[in-house]
Parts: C-alpha cells; structure tokens; sequence
C-alpha cells in the first residue's frame, strides 16, 4: 500500500461496529490528500477532503500513516515522537484504533 489516500479512504472496509456501538465522530486526517472519516450509527464513511467541524484531527505525513495502518509503527510510539499530532478529542483518537481492524485492509 504506497497511497495513504487509499489507505484512508478503504477504512471503511476494516470498520469494525460491534466494537464502536454508540461511537459518533468526524476524524479529519491531515496527510498530503485530506480524508475525513464519518462514524454514526453503526456506519463508518470515508471523504476525501476537509470536514467542517471535526471532532479530531491527526496530522500525520502519508509515509507515518501507511507504517502506523499496517502495523510497523505503534499509535502510542507514533504520538511520543511527534510523528503524529492530534488536535481535539485525544479520547476519540485513541478510539479510532480501536474501531478498526488493519489486517483487512492490507
């Protein structure tokens, strides 16, 4: 996976729903293509661009993603070291791991 816009774009394919029940947020990722991810109600929707008010955002560089969404890099190591920067809700941030499942992604 070379894309990070692919990337973000296909995670609503590794949602996992039963883990984020009642969840509601917008995530805004700020790589060189914007995405923002949509979950409510039991359904998670990826856009390409800048949502009006997210509930979070991640800026991250698309090399760092591609690395933290396939399992080479930590959320945790990749927070500690600056190579991501959350503004917002870091309680969602931390959630966004949870709700998704990576292995079906790649």
């Amino acid at each position: 996976m070379n894309d990070a816009r692919d990337l973000l774009t296909r995670l609503p394919l590794c949602f996992m729903p039963d883990v984020a029940g009642d969840l509601s947020m917008t995530a805004q990722y700020m790589t060189r293509h914007p995405v923002y991810i949509v979950i409510d109600d039991g359904h998670c929707q990826a856009h390409e661009g800048l949502a009006e008010a997210p509930d979070v955002t991640l800026r991250i560089r698309d090399d760092h993603l591609i690395k933290l969404m396939t399992g080479r890099m930590r959320g945790i190591t990749a927070f500690l070291t600056g190579k991501i920067k959350v503004e917002g809700n870091y309680i969602l941030a931390q959630r966004l791991q949870q709700v998704f499942d990576p292995s079906r992604i790649v």
